[in-house]
């Protein structure tokens, strides 16, 4: 069962540059060319650089993390150690993934070749998609695109059904984790965030090629918020809210297409947590901000409407996008202001 994670494929380290040429220069020698100045006739005939020589690296030299391990992973004992490198180094510098996760991608199949190999790839994704705040959307970025080339696909399960019985294992205890102590319900709130992003960017595709998103994922999701909703304290209404922000106008899409009122349901359960719940003045204030920007369609153009025919009445991000100006005083203003256009005038008229 262990060599999955013993063995890496045939692979060649890095070349490195190769020592200086006058590291095999006698002292003697080299006092005497220093003191006695020669002719060289022929340098290049006499040169014993070879044009298939290593590339040189200048000492302290670091080249990007694909660069670096495109040949092999020889410098790493384990597969975890691989991994989680690659984990720490994405978190580090997210705008690597559309360059790097391809070569990751390969190694993986060369590496990942027993049922246990595949299991404990799951679980370090999952760990460093819970435990890392920031890591979440890029976990389940990273998961969608291992779900779909990753070759390995045992008996267990492939890729993407081992990372949902995962998923599963945590969703289960969550009545538990929402009424738990302050640590359990923050490691609670980190997974139903990653599923939320996880429902958001894990693509199946259907028998005819066609993309969809994971429907247990999102009957998932619904029964998160009634256990958020069911244990009204703040950090677990903070993260309902997060989530709906997150997943509400894409939950609330599939919802209308297959006829279902959940999220009327879910505002109606915002609003009675508001008017009944004794959380904090602050979280109240979130929760209506929330309600609001569900009226508002989510903060989206509403479809009846063209880029012509918005207004202000009819699009609630028609100011959005609009300059911010300021005042003599360093006041800004936008268009939004009742006396934005009486102060461009006079701008306008001053010149």
């Amino acid at each position: 069962m262990s060599d999955g994670f013993d063995r890496a494929p045939e692979q060649t380290r890095p070349l490195r540059a190769p020592p200086s040429s006058q590291d095999n220069i006698p002292q003697q020698n080299l006092e005497s060319a220093m003191a006695k100045p020669q002719v060289v006739v022929a340098p290049v005939l006499m040169s014993k650089l070879s044009a298939n020589a290593p590339e040189f690296y200048p000492s302290g030299y670091s080249s990007n993390y694909t660069e670096s391990y495109e040949d092999g992973c020889e410098d790493y004992p384990t597969l975890s150690d691989y991994v989680q490198d690659f984990l720490n180094h994405l978190t580090e510098q997210p705008g690597s993934f559309e360059t790097e996760i391809e070569q990751f991608a390969e190694t993986l199949n060369g590496w990942v070749t027993t049922d246990d190999a595949l299991q404990e790839l799951v679980e370090l994704i999952y760990q460093q998609a819970t435990s890392i705040p920031n890591f979440s959307y890029m976990g389940a970025r990273l998961c969608n695109y291992l779900s779909h080339h990753l070759t390995i696909s045992p008996q267990s399960g492939n890729f993407r059904q081992l990372l949902l019985q995962r998923c599963r294992t945590e969703y289960e205890v969550k009545d538990q984790a929402a009424k738990g102590d302050e640590v359990t319900r923050k490691r609670f709130h980190a997974f139903v965030l990653f599923l939320g992003e996880l429902y958001l960017n894990l693509e199946i595709k259907g028998t005819n090629g066609q993309v969809t998103r994971a429907d247990i994922l999102q009957v998932g999701l619904r029964e998160l918020l009634n256990a958020l909703f069911s244990n009204p304290m703040d950090d677990n209404l903070i993260c309902a809210v997060k989530l709906l922000k997150l997943t509400g106008s894409v939950l609330e899409d599939a919802w209308k297409e297959k006829g279902k009122t959940d999220m009327e349901e879910i505002i109606q359960r915002i609003e009675n947590v508001v008017l009944d719940a004794n959380c904090s003045r602050d979280v109240k204030q979130m929760l209506l901000k929330l309600v609001e920007l569900r009226s508002s369609n989510w903060g989206r153009v509403h479809a009846t409407s063209t880029y012509r025919e918005a207004t202000p009445e009819n699009d609630p991000n028609y100011f959005m996008n609009e300059p911010t100006f300021y005042t003599s005083d360093g006041v800004p203003f936008t268009a939004a202001d009742p006396d934005t256009w009486m102060i461009l005038m006079m701008r306008w008229t001053q010149r």
